[in-house]
């Protein structure tokens, strides 16, 4: 199957927009493997404001959201990577969704798990 988080993320993200709030994306800048203004990170990570006013060509995919924004007037090619989001909410009152970063590898199926011993049963005389 594909993996849940970037579903989770559009819908989330469409949430936010429908009530008329602004989304802000959190995105994990040491484990990111897209582009990301680099003057803008902090303590290895980057918030990310993703109005639909303040942005062009959003695309919300399976493995990167991609989007045009401007950083102090210049306008930047945004590319965070899925798997390096740790949450998306709503700026004005916080509600939205974090992600574990422990399980963050959605690609990787769970460790397969030996089957619990049955019970056995003996004869005591």
């Amino acid at each position: 199957m594909t993996p849940l988080k970037p579903y989770l993320i559009r819908s989330v993200y469409e949430w936010i927009v429908d009530n008329d709030l602004t989304p802000h994306l959190l995105v994990n800048a040491e484990t990111n493997k897209g582009n990301l203004p680099t003057s803008y990170i902090e303590d290895g990570k980057i918030i990310l404001n993703m109005r639909p006013q303040a942005i062009d060509t959003l695309s919300l995919g399976n493995e990167f959201i991609e989007f045009n924004a401007k950083f102090s007037g210049r306008p930047v090619q945004i590319a965070a990577s899925v798997s390096a989001v740790m949450a998306i909410y709503a700026k004005e009152n916080g509600k939205g969704l974090v992600f574990d970063q422990e399980n963050n590898d959605d690609n990787e199926p769970p460790p397969e798990q030996a089957p619990p011993n049955k019970p056995s049963l003996r004869v005591v005389k």
